[in-house]
């Protein structure tokens, strides 16, 4: 029934997108900025503290839904799922942000392609030229990609309901609190840090899917060869990867705050485009696919191993 959840979930994204009004994750914000007001300290203790006020009581009430709905029915439990995972993946959202930028810069207005952009990434885009726009929007496809699609997918079907809960929740406190900025370098760092832990495998298996539906071969040395140098332990290979996957240059210099920062070169071939903004949606749309038939595939070899 997990593949089943999965391929709902999916098919639910893709059908309503993200919910216009009441959306649970703006709730836990609420939450979230509450606590932090409560328990905030320069300490990493405090930030601790905070992360388990946080994401522990919605995780237990999941869990303890799901254990109450899997005795009532299975069926019941796997919508209940299924109706989680709708809300914690976000690939519609991921298409619906990025196309904005790809059209702009297809016809040829590159203010309306900055503005776009400025709107699924952190750097300072008012400077931004043609390539380094293109760049931009495709790093995120790739980088969250794997954050809002593929890691959610991952801890479903590893813990189920819980587990994707647990995700979404420790990826939305990262994004709230993983700075490293004076109020947030010892309050985030727990944050910071269960983030990494929970996607250091689902990157790696994104990475690999990037690999499988593109140039596999230039999506592996690029891999080996640039991850490491990236900052991020699990944004380098999915990015490296990535780009090797699609034959595109990215990564490099990008300002940050009014400071250029210094970023390894990712990927080889042609430069950035709104051609490789598409072609990032299409590897995703690849990945999605691949992942859900193995997901099938295993549950039916299950599925044949309990009636033999």
């Amino acid at each position: 029934m997990i593949a089943l959840a999965m391929l709902v979930a999916v098919l639910l994204d893709l059908a309503l997108g993200e919910p216009r009004r009441l959306h649970p994750l703006v709730l836990f914000g609420r939450l979230a900025t509450f606590n932090e007001h409560a328990l905030y300290g320069d300490g990493r203790f405090k930030g601790i503290a905070a992360w388990c006020a946080s994401v522990l009581p919605p995780v237990l009430l999941t869990w303890l839904i799901a254990h109450f709905l899997v005795m009532y029915s299975p069926w019941a439990c796997s919508a209940f799922g299924a109706l989680l995972l709708y809300l914690a993946i976000g690939y519609r959202s991921l298409a619906e942000h990025a196309r904005p930028v790809a059209q702009a810069l297809y016809d040829g207005d590159l203010h309306a392609a900055r503005a776009a952009v400025s709107r699924i990434v952190s750097r300072d885009t008012g400077a931004l030229d043609e390539t380094q726009v293109a760049a931009a929007a495709t790093e995120s496809v790739l980088e969250n990609g794997a954050d809002a699609v593929f890691a959610a997918l991952f801890w479903f079907a590893l813990l189920g309901a819980p587990g994707v809960v647990l995700y979404r929740l420790s990826n939305t406190l990262d994004a709230m609190w993983g700075y490293r900025t004076p109020r947030y370098e010892n309050f985030g760092w727990a944050a910071a840090r269960i983030d990494d832990v929970l996607n250091f495998i689902p990157a790696r298996l994104t990475a690999a899917a990037y690999a499988l539906c593109g140039d596999a071969s230039r999506a592996w040395r690029c891999w080996r060869k640039q991850a490491p140098a990236w900052d991020s332990p699990n944004a380098g290979p999915v990015m490296a990867a990535g780009a090797g996957a699609l034959r595109v240059r990215l990564g490099g210099p990008a300002p940050y705050h009014g400071v250029m920062e210094e970023r390894p070169r990712l990927g080889e071939g042609e430069p950035a485009s709104a051609a490789s903004i598409q072609a990032a949606l299409l590897l995703v749309s690849r990945g999605l696919v691949l992942w859900l038939l193995v997901a099938l595939l295993w549950a039916l070899a299950g599925q044949g191993g309990t009636h033999a």
